[in-house]
């Protein structure tokens, strides 16, 4: 019988210990970010066009050219930032390697887009956006297009 009186009492020190947790957090802690209620502008500009379309049921913005390119060695760089954030939206995104330079453009703004792109078109990490989504071409076929809006 000692031996099962033994084990009992084991065995309620051991839910005793389980019951009562050595750490107890303060009752002022609250596990949870306090995030604002509404989304910030920078959030809403980073969304996915077909998401953002989604949620706010707003319909397509006008057409528009997106040139993201990457930090690059050249005296062109500093010149093609200046252009970039003279474009209609500009947004810098990533860190380190992943850095991009985002700069928007509307068809009004073709020979802005064009002189960016005489800047960065060569460099390799270059991406050429329509309306905000890559499209196959996009190089070869609508950047040409626009061109032809420039007077």
């Amino acid at each position: 019988m000692d031996q099962r009186t033994a084990g009992q009492q084991r065995s309620e020190s051991a839910s005793d210990e389980a019951a009562t947790p050595a750490f107890q957090p303060s009752e002022r802690f609250w596990p949870y970010a306090d995030l604002p209620e509404e989304a910030s502008a920078e959030e809403l500009a980073a969304l996915d066009p077909d998401l953002r379309e989604a949620l706010f049921e707003t319909p397509p913005g006008p057409f528009s050219l997106t040139i993201v390119f990457p930090i690059f060695e050249g005296p062109e760089y500093a010149r093609a930032v200046e252009l970039a954030r003279a474009s209609a939206e500009y947004r810098e995104t990533g860190e380190g390697p992943a850095f991009r330079h985002r700069a928007r453009y509307y068809p009004r703004d073709a020979a802005r887009l064009h002189d960016l792109w005489q800047l960065v078109g060569g460099v390799e990490d270059c991406d050429v956006l329509v309306d905000d989504r890559p499209v196959p071409y996009a190089r070869e076929l609508w950047l040409p297009l626009v061109w032809f809006l420039i007077p």
